[in-house]
């Protein structure tokens, strides 16, 4: 499943190539890529057609495409009512590509777009495992009144389905102090803590071992026992494996996941702990100590620790 800096990849190309421009025509060639619009094909199609792409907005691993509805509104000064909704699922793809280029063999829903001198005519949708798709949905406002999430105009409006999950670490309007408050009012494992998308967005089981591990801390740690100081370190640590992954072009452990233009990730190879079982702790390594780094089972998943420099806790909470 794409964590955040793959999502946000992919919203940085979209927002190069698609913002601003009409659509000037839809090809659904499976619907099961749009089931989760509910109203059928049709009014998909014409909720799009002649529609102006605003912007490319993301908020945790969600990604809208705000749409002006008519020639009229302007990219700058009217705030839509409407989004294409993204969800990527496993295997989603959103592909620029130029008319003549052959149709890719999971192609579902093609979107063709007013020309730009320079830039590709079609936003494809290719999905091989069709559990992502695309639908419109509605926008609401913010409950802060601040931007949706992150996006290249700061618009107070957030894709329904995204309305309930906190802000995520890469978000210019996170805030530290009511993400310590509530991960203070949970009782519960760190890890726990950073995968409930109320408490924080956008930190999947890959970046929340490679936060912790970088951060020093076991993903047991019970998160009312959590200091303000070490909060604010793990919190800069997500913010930093998320940028150096974003550096690197996201995290790719399946070859179906490609960026907007399907160039791969390559942070898989900058790992420290999550995937590493068995090998040398880097950083003990470094300071002339020995440990290796552990797979445990959590939640049907894995968690990676190093068990010298990540040590258990008392009265964990697994």
């Amino acid at each position: 499943m794409p964590e955040l800096p793959e999502v946000e990849v992919v919203r940085r190309g979209l927002a190069r190539w698609v913002r601003g421009r009409t659509i000037t025509g839809v090809d659904v060639l499976d619907p099961r890529s749009i089931r989760r619009h509910g109203l059928g094909t049709e009014d998909f199609i014409g909720n799009l057609e002649h529609a102006t792409v605003m912007d490319v907005v993301r908020r945790g691993k969600f990604l809208w495409m705000p749409l002006a509805m008519d020639s009229s509104d302007s990219v700058d000064s009217t705030l839509p009512k409407v989004a294409l909704m993204a969800h990527l699922g496993m295997s989603g793809q959103l592909l620029m590509q130029d008319p003549d280029v052959p149709d890719e063999k999971h192609l579902k829903v093609r979107i063709c777009l007013s020309p730009v001198d320079g830039m590709p005519e079609q936003l494809r949708f290719v999905d091989q495992r069709i559990f992502g798709g695309l639908f419109v949905t509605s926008l609401v406002p913010t409950p802060d009144g601040g931007p949706g999430g992150l996006g290249e105009t700061p618009l107070p409006e957030i894709a329904e389905e995204a309305a309930h999950i906190a802000r995520d670490p890469l978000d210019p309007c996170f805030s530290f102090d009511t993400f310590y408050r509530k991960v203070k009012s949970r009782k519960t494992g760190l890890k726990r803590a950073l995968l409930d998308q109320s408490v924080i967005s956008g930190i999947g089981n890959i970046y929340a071992d490679e936060a912790l591990w970088r951060a020093r801390l076991h993903y047991a740690r019970p998160t009312d026992t959590l200091r303000r100081g070490d909060a604010a370190r793990l919190v800069q640590a997500a913010q930093e494996v998320m940028e150096a992954a974003l550096a690197a072009g996201g995290t790719s452990f399946d070859s179906l996941y490609v960026n907007v233009n399907g160039d791969s990730g390559y942070f898989a190879r900058s790992l420290n702990a999550y995937g590493r079982a068995g090998e040398l702790c880097s950083r003990c390594e470094a300071a002339g100590l020995h440990s290796i780094i552990k797979r445990e089972q959590f939640m049907n998943r894995s968690s990676y620790t190093c068990p010298v420099c990540q040590p258990r806790p008392r009265n964990g909470r697994w």
